[in-house]
């Protein structure tokens, strides 16, 4: 294999045969981000995508190797999913045209691309940002008590305080460093990447974010609104620079990488959640952790979806819980995990949505009544708009079976 090939897998494919040197296969394998067995044949090896999605650019000299790993879904589907990640904005809408990209980082540079190309069209946004500086002259607020302290009687210099207007805002902190994550990952096309380069060159005096600390924050405001749903990308992209490993490490990545179940549950935390708002009412709260299975504040509980509805006393209380489930055959432990799920709330139904099989429900006999657990399927290769109108189907069917 040449330092020019790439291995190319397929998420949920069986395992396929490639040339690798050892080197190749060290780095593949502490990755982590594949399966590898040997074939018996010198320098050949079975490779299986795991969880996650992406292409990334591992090893230095001969252990170099480019890994691409294409979702089962298409590509656009993907990206309406990543729409609704935790704390995005809904741009997939108008910014993503994916329709004819089949691979998944162009896919995201395009939509990128795009998002910034309109955002910068009037050039950078410019904001006011409040600075610490010891000057010869008053500008802004004088400390008074750093003055004293430094420098007790002495007229000059002053320790002030000012509010700067400055390009060097976090809204284009968080754009540049997309833009820098973006220029690294491996096959972008010439024009993409040169148009990556511009947005770059526009954004000269702003300090990119430092590799592994948290993203820029920033807050929606009328000032920003034409920045948002490139904001919205950017953290996207930035995210994707990373993976956990099972033992809780995280590993910077040349490339962008998405782990599949995550994706799905947080989409459908989100979307299942606005639909139930628009069906019956009531507060949803994706991924809520404010419940525990034991006394002492043990075991956090982990469901992906929780839906409040006000109870008796007018206090909301949890009404409907729900659990994403990105494979297409249910295990045992999926309805015990439900099932705590339900004990714990005082719910009679669970709902366990899946993204293949059949659905179905078990019951489960418990003192004093029946525990229902529902499974439900969703089909994540519909267009948006049928996926759309399966998502309110569900939520009318949850409301249907809540007591």
């Amino acid at each position: 294999m040449t330092q020019e090939e790439h291995v190319r897998l397929r998420e949920g494919a069986s395992w396929s045969p490639w040339p690798l040197t050892p080197e190749q296969v060290g780095e593949l394998d502490r990755s982590e981000l594949i399966d590898i067995r040997a074939t018996g044949r010198a320098g050949v090896y079975r490779l299986r995508a795991k969880d996650r999605v992406g292409a990334v650019r591992l090893g230095r000299g001969p252990g170099r190797v480019r890994l691409s790993i294409a979702p089962k879904i298409p590509v656009d589907r993907l990206m309406y999913l990543l729409g609704y990640a935790p704390d995005r904005l809904q741009w997939q809408g108008r910014n993503v045209d994916a329709a004819a990209r089949p691979d998944l980082l162009p896919a995201v540079a395009h939509a990128f691309n795009r998002a910034a190309r309109w955002a910068l069209r009037a050039g950078p946004l410019f904001g006011y940002r409040e600075t610490e500086d010891t000057l010869p002259v008053l500008r802004g607020r004088l400390r008074t008590s750093d003055q004293l302290s430094r420098r007790p009687g002495l007229p000059v210099p002053l320790d002030v305080t000012y509010d700067e207007h400055t390009i060097d805002i976090p809204e284009n902190r968080l754009l540049l460093g997309a833009v820098r994550r973006l220029l690294r990952v491996p096959g972008l096309e010439p024009r993409l990447r040169a148009e990556l380069q511009g947005f770059a060159a526009q954004l000269v005096g702003v300090n990119p974010p430092v590799p592994g600390a948290p993203a820029p924050v920033w807050q929606p405001s009328r000032l920003n609104q034409r920045y948002q749903p490139v904001l919205a990308l950017a953290a996207l992209v930035l995210d994707g620079a990373s993976y956990e490993f099972e033992d809780g490490r995280t590993v910077s990545v040349d490339g962008l990488v998405f782990r599949m179940w995550q994706v799905y549950e947080d989409f459908l935390g989100r979307a299942l959640g606005e639909a139930l708002v628009r069906t019956v009412g009531g507060r949803p709260e994706p991924a809520d952790r404010n419940h525990y299975l034991a006394v002492g504040r043990r075991h956090v509980l982990k469901p992906d979806l929780v839906h409040y509805l006000p109870g008796s006393s007018g206090v909301p209380v949890p009404a409907i819980v729900v659990d994403a489930k990105y494979k297409r055959d249910f295990r045992r432990e999926d309805l015990y995990q439900m099932l705590a799920y339900c004990v714990r709330l005082g719910l009679d139904d669970g709902h366990l949505v899946y993204a293949g099989g059949r659905p179905g429900v078990v019951r489960v006999p418990v003192p004093g009544k029946e525990i229902r657990l529902h499974r439900h399927v969703l089909d994540l290769s519909l267009a948006h708009g049928e996926l759309g109108r399966r998502i309110d189907a569900l939520a009318e069917t949850l409301a249907r079976v809540r007591p």
